[in-house]
């Protein structure tokens, strides 16, 4: 069998599963809904219960998508960062966007004792999270580019990012102090990450951020081949590596922004899902890699999602905890496996 073929087959099987998992994501939960149901509530629109129909189109349908949006956005952010920094423990949070994110929900949820109460009641509202979250990410992100512009170095980039996050860290912990019970509770459950809360309106911003970084991304497919070689020869080739460069950083920063902004912090996605998209195809081209990490990413935070809604149950666990137990174990075998490489 040539490499084609096999790729083909690949993507066929990927393409099948990922809506399969669709319909199954889909019908389970508190209330379990057959397949059968769930694919004729979506296809003609009919349904055994009314009661079903409601469920799949105002909660089940709109997790789902967020599932998959946030999977592709999240494992391309990390694709892009591995190949830019050269690093296979490279993630989309490295630049510090999460942490970014996570100072402005902070300064929200935990801050809004210091303010006046018209005005903390409006932050307070999930659109204020939103809101304060993309912001956070937008600030860093403006810092990381201005450094960058000093900096030829991508690992310094890579270092100021680690930097940043490690000072917008100390200004949530030194805020979480002087928090409240109920403040801390509130911004501990933010910070654990949720699929289930987002309206169809939400869907639609999320979709048109996660659908600007994805094109972008694919803009950079010939890039991050070129950039392969090394930057020199990158360079020889013809590439302009500031433009290239500012490009994957400015679409990284929207998928992983816009996802912590509507998901919250979800850990893992993007570090590993690269490396499994490489160990199944086999190859280092990213003109597959690109749309063999999309649809892994989707396809495992399906099964996560799936998992964490423990089925047969009425609890749901944490998304960030489920993807933290998947990616784990997989960032332990890459720094095993490293090891192994340089003995």
């Amino acid at each position: 069998m040539t490499q084609t073929n096999r790729n083909t087959i690949l993507f066929i099987s990927l393409i099948i599963g990922m809506l399969l998992l669709f319909l199954v994501n889909i019908s389970l939960g508190s209330v379990s809904i057959p397949i059968k149901d769930v694919f004729n509530s979506l296809t003609t629109g009919n349904c055994s219960k009314e009661t079903w129909q409601y469920i799949i189109l105002n909660y089940r349908l709109p997790k789902a998508i967020a599932a998959i949006l946030v999977g592709m956005g999240l494992s391309i952010s990390g694709l892009l960062m591995q190949t830019l920094f050269k690093n296979p423990l490279a993630g989309p949070y490295v630049l510090g966007l999460s942490s970014g994110a996570s100072l402005g929900v902070a300064i929200v949820i935990l801050g809004t004792s210091f303010l006046p109460t018209f005005l903390s009641s409006i932050l307070i509202s999930s659109y204020g999270i939103v809101l304060a979250s993309s912001l956070g990410s937008f600030l860093v992100l403006l810092a990381v580019l201005a450094v960058s512009q000093q900096l030829r170095d991508t690992m310094a980039i890579l270092i100021v990012g680690l930097m940043f996050g490690s000072l917008t860290n100390a200004i949530v912990g030194t805020l979480t102090y002087f928090s409240t019970a109920e403040q801390l509770q509130k911004f501990t459950f933010w910070s654990l990450g949720n699929l289930g809360n987002l309206s169809w309106s939400s869907i639609a911003v999320l979709s048109i951020c996660i659908g600007i970084g994805l094109l972008l991304s694919v803009f950079s497919i010939k890039p991050l081949n070129a950039l392969l070689l090394g930057e020199n020869y990158a360079k020889s080739l013809g590439l302009n590596y500031n433009k290239a460069r500012l490009i994957i950083i400015f679409a990284t920063s929207i998928l992983a922004g816009s996802i912590t902004a509507f998901a919250g912090p979800i850990a893992f996605i993007g570090l590993a899902v690269p490396h499994i998209a490489k160990l199944v195809f086999q190859t280092s081209n990213h003109t597959i890699l690109f749309w063999s990490t999309m649809l892994f990413g989707a396809i495992i935070m399906l099964i996560c999602d799936s998992i964490s809604q423990l089925p047969g149950s009425d609890f749901t666990l944490p998304i960030n905890a489920v993807t933290s137990i998947f990616g784990a174990p997989i960032v332990i075998w890459l720094l095993i496996r490293k090891r192994k490489m340089i003995g």
